[in-house]
């Protein structure tokens, strides 16, 4: 793992405010390691801290015009926005509801089919109506996929089920609701 040494850290910083991607890469080099250390010890999830420090880079990369070297260290900065990321999947509902299901709570999980600030509350009962017609193997796909927000390998993963099954599931479950909405 290499450092980047304070002189370095301001040519550094200019050629990421440039959006020098051979600059992010050294950056990525340089850090990947302790800042995955750090989201793993935070959220304790392999797979959650690998989809958490792909945001944490992102966001570098985006709100690097932010980091001012006066506050603090470029580390700093960036350790900063590692752990707020953390803190924040935390406090997250997709969290709340991953920890439902871990311990074999999934009916405990409050499903809402549809926002009610994007829809009126007639298309979330007439979506809630459909997916209740699904076969029960079909409508645990779609609700911990499309409602709770899980991705398809995460499913496989609480379900045990292969990834391939849980694909197929989600498709077919797709194709039988757009069968009977057009009923």
């Amino acid at each position: 793992m290499t450092y980047v040494k304070q002189t370095e850290t301001k040519e550094l910083v200019a050629s990421l405010r440039n959006k020098n991607e051979a600059a992010f890469s050294f950056l990525y080099d340089a850090y990947a390691a302790v800042l995955f250390g750090v989201a793993f010890r935070i959220v304790n999830n392999k797979s959650v801290a690998e989809e958490l420090f792909q945001d944490v880079f992102v966001k570098i990369w985006r709100h690097i015009n932010t980091y001012d070297e006066e506050k603090g260290s470029l580390f700093t900065w960036m350790l900063n926005i590692t752990q707020n990321t953390c803190k924040d999947y935390l406090r997250s509902k997709q969290h709340q509801l991953q920890v439902l299901i871990e311990y074999g709570e999934f009916e405990n999980i409050p499903i809402r089919y549809l926002p009610q600030t994007s829809c009126n509350p007639e298309e979330s009962n007439d979506l809630q109506q459909l997916v209740q017609k699904l076969e029960p193997k079909y409508k645990e796909v779609i609700d911990l996929v499309y409602v709770a927000g899980f991705s398809q390998e995460q499913v496989s993963q609480k379900l045990n089920l292969p990834l391939g099954t849980v694909k197929t599931r989600s498709r077919e479950a797709l194709r039988q609701l757009k069968q009977i909405y057009s009923l």
